[in-house]
């Protein structure tokens, strides 16, 4: 069984016992999460999609940890100027182990 939730304006693809990394939010360690945004869930040949979410589908997990995302580097210039900059970015995750996948039914 697996399920496609959203979270941060992404979709992410989880079983049950997954670690997955998602945008942050406002958890602390081992917290429990659970995420409503359930778009499908897929058991064996059975396939449910929502309009656009299951409404009785909750992915429930906990917080494994904080973990940031590769460095991006971002440089503007503008030519005969003399202007340059350079800057960085490190986006921030939350690391979550998928414990179970409910369906409400």
């Amino acid at each position: 069984m697996y399920a496609i939730f959203e979270s941060g304006g992404k979709q992410y693809r989880v079983t049950a016992g997954d670690t997955v990394d998602i945008e942050k939010i406002d958890t602390s360690m081992g917290e429990k999460v659970e995420l409503a945004n359930v778009l499908m869930v897929v058991d064996g040949d059975q396939i449910q999609v929502g309009t656009p979410t299951i409404e009785s589908a909750v992915i429930s997990g906990h917080v494994v940890g904080s973990v940031k995302g590769g460095k991006i580097t971002v440089f503007k210039s503008k030519p005969k100027k003399g202007y340059r900059r350079k800057t960085g970015h490190r986006q921030k995750y939350v690391r979550l182990h998928i414990d179970e996948i409910n369906l409400g039914t």
